[in-house]
């Protein structure tokens, strides 16, 4: 597979695999399959609302059938991007998502239910406050790679392809978030020149016009 692997721009038709992937990494790169009643929100969150505003900041690593198996996908804008996303997006997929009560009430809700009911929580508050990093750091990603995509440098590949992207556009910074129990993944990104924004490093900046 490793000589088959490579990378290409987001295309039509992705969208499933971006799902899959989204789902199989969402517990701090681990597999979240069936910690939700319906385990499409995670992507419906954190995956397809970028590929649907940004196709173009999009890129997947793909198999040898050429199906994706690792992808990052991000915005140029973060504040623009989350009200489009409160405006467009989450009024048009949140009725999959009825409203289920109080996040914190264990007692009416299952496990998996009020896990649910949280990221619901999260996405209903997208674009209600502008990001405390967004002036210095206006665009903002997720990576994620299958374990079949892990340890042969295709993170750091796709980073370079949207931050290349990025700079194309004039932006001159990029953050994203980590959990704060993802030690492997806040080491990654500090290995490739991304700088801790708060005291726990689970929001990282990079600053896109030093030259590398």
């Amino acid at each position: 597979m490793a000589d088959a692997t490579r990378l290409r721009p987001f295309q039509p038709g992705d969208e499933p695999f971006l799902t899959d992937i989204c789902v199989r990494t969402a517990a701090s790169g681990e597999d979240a399959t069936g910690q939700l009643p319906d385990d499409s929100l995670w992507a419906n969150i954190y995956a397809l609302p970028y590929a649907a505003r940004h196709p173009d900041l999009t890129f997947v690593v793909t198999d040898d059938r050429d199906e994706p198996i690792g992808y990052v996908l991000g915005t140029d804008d973060t504040d623009a991007f989350e009200r489009w996303f409160a405006a467009e997006y989450w009024p048009a997929v949140a009725h999959r998502w009825p409203e289920r009560g109080n996040a914190e009430d264990e007692v009416d809700l299952s496990a998996e239910q009020a896990k649910e009911a949280r990221l619901v929580g999260i996405a209903s508050g997208i674009g209600s406050h502008a990001s405390p990093h967004a002036t210095r750091y206006p665009a903002h990603l997720h990576i994620d790679l299958l374990p079949q995509a892990q340890g042969s440098g295709w993170g750091r590949k796709l980073i370079d392809a949207l931050a290349d992207a990025l700079r194309e556009r004039g932006v001159p910074g990029i953050h994203l978030g980590v959990g704060v129990n993802n030690a492997n993944a806040i080491a990654f990104y500090q290995h490739l020149g991304f700088v801790p924004l708060n005291d726990d490093s689970t929001a990282l900046g990079y600053d896109l016009t030093v030259a590398e």
